[in-house]
């Protein structure tokens, strides 16, 4: 029999977040919600966003971290620039990554909302690994909750607006959701409309 916890995807590493929590009863998952995330800002690859999560990041290893190295925060996943994909909270548990959030008129999305990161930043194009490892977990996730329609995902941004800017506007949807309908139309069987 399994349990809350037990949702964790096959085929990327595993890194569990303390910075999570079991959903409230009665929310189902039904949202995504694309961000993006680089330590130091504009700076990429390293060990601090890991560090982040787990609550161990160093105040004293750049400027910038004196702010926040105290914030509980997580993420379900982290896609990195080369497409390498980290899982820090099972999809079916609540990790921290939206904050104060609205979605159609629902608050805390956190509740009801899975978190993907990409190392990125609001200033920076992501690479096609990155869009094709995000599609790829997309369609995992939409499998494990349907309910995750393309209409269902959203950027940071999008949910807190004034608040957070991103997935920014490098980020491209329309190659994001072109990459999902083609890998749709691959895996419907045949006959199939």
């Amino acid at each position: 029999m399994s349990g809350p916890g037990d949702l964790w995807l096959a085929g990327l590493a595993h890194e569990p977040s303390p910075n999570a929590d079991e959903r409230p009863a009665g929310h189902s998952v039904d949202l995504l919600v694309i961000h993006n995330i680089s330590l130091p800002p504009g700076e990429f690859g390293g060990g601090y966003i890991t560090d982040l999560f787990h609550n161990r990041l160093d105040p004293s290893a750049h400027p910038y971290f004196a702010a926040i190295a105290g914030l509980n925060v997580s993420a379900h996943l982290l896609i990195r620039r080369d497409g390498d994909a980290t899982q820090f909270v099972a999809l079916d548990r609540r990790a921290w990554h939206a904050g104060p959030s609205n979605h159609c008129g629902r608050e805390r999305c956190n509740d009801f909302s899975i978190g993907i990161e990409l190392e990125g930043s609001d200033d920076t194009p992501f690479s096609e690994a990155q869009y094709l490892r995000l599609t790829d977990l997309t369609r995992q996730i939409q499998a494990l909750f349907p309910a995750i329609t393309p209409q269902r995902i959203v950027g940071h941004s999008d949910i807190a607006p004034g608040r957070k800017t991103d997935p920014g506007p490098h980020f491209d949807w329309g190659r994001f959701l072109t990459h999902l309908a083609r890998l749709e139309r691959k895996r419907r069987p045949i006959g199939d409309t």
